[in-house]
């Protein structure tokens, strides 16, 4: 399926209605960022003296590329071990076993519902009451990450499999394979790779959930750019806009890389279709 069969062209009217709404917003949006504008400029937020601290090599080295290492391992270490949770917690709602099945929609669906701030909070306050170790921040701050993109990573899984058609399983059973080989083989990477745009967007929110890691005092992009930066030099501001752009920037490029995977996809199941005429 592509996205054109979800998306009906609209006709003259429809892309002259389409063209008056795009000017419209655009004029709002361009009527906020000039108030957003001068209402900064009455603060003396554009100051350079407020600025250029953020040009500064020490500062970088100090506060934001620091930062920056400890929210991306947080969230390199929070996408693998909740890609892993999604997919063991997926095959286990998908199976026919009902011993297995509710259990892990308990799971599942107790820590979709969780704030994660709450399962942060309770891994650092916690740990010591129920192992005698008071884990590390890090530590916390991927275990919220883990538990509860995990479980939003695997009703992504599910639904992708959900969403095969039937006549999938049934060649796979029709060629002998058995059930968890239908499930590995066939079932899986289709699912994955429908579902691709889905996980990379979770992952993105993923990234930004790192940030709830100041809570508990880990040394993460926003505490040590943000916090860091404004607490030695009053400019709070600047330093936000800064921040905010080094996600967005991070963000986009994680979107590039969901289209360059779902392009790829598509090519190569095209060639493959074209090989099997």
């Amino acid at each position: 399926m592509t996205y054109a069969n979800l998306y009906e062209r609209p006709g003259p009217r429809g892309v002259r209605r389409n063209r008056v709404l795009t000017a419209l917003v655009a004029l709002a949006l361009l009527a906020v960022a000039y108030v957003v504008y001068v209402r900064f400029d009455e603060k003396d937020q554009w100051a350079a003296e407020k600025w250029t601290p953020l040009l500064r090599a020490d500062v970088w080295a100090t506060f934001i590329l620091p930062g920056l290492a400890g929210t991306l391992a947080a969230a390199v270490a929070g996408v693998v071990l909740a890609a892993l949770f999604g997919l063991v917690f997926a095959v286990a709602r998908l199976s026919e076993h009902r011993w297995i099945r509710v259990p892990a929609a308990m799971v599942v669906e107790f820590f979709r519902s969780v704030p994660l701030l709450l399962l942060i909070f309770f891994a650092f306050f916690g740990s010591f009451v129920l192992i005698g170790v008071n884990i590390s921040a890090f530590a916390a701050v991927v275990f919220g990450l883990t538990l509860y993109n995990g479980s939003v990573i695997a009703e992504i899984i599910r639904a992708g499999v959900l969403s095969l058609p039937k006549g999938q399983r049934e060649a796979a059973y029709a060629v002998g394979m058995r059930k968890g080989q239908v499930m590995r083989l066939v079932l899986l990477p289709q699912a994955v790779k429908a579902m691709l745009p889905a996980l990379i967007s979770q992952f993105v929110v993923l990234l930004k959930d790192s940030a709830l890691g100041l809570i508990v005092g880990y040394d993460e992009l926003v505490d040590r750019g943000l916090n860091g930066i404004a607490a030695n030099f009053s400019n709070v501001i600047p330093a936000a806009i800064l921040i905010a752009a080094i996600f967005i920037v991070i963000n986009m490029a994680l979107d590039r890389l969901a289209h360059r995977l779902g392009a790829s996809s598509a090519r190569r199941s095209g060639s493959s279709a074209r090989r099997s005429r």
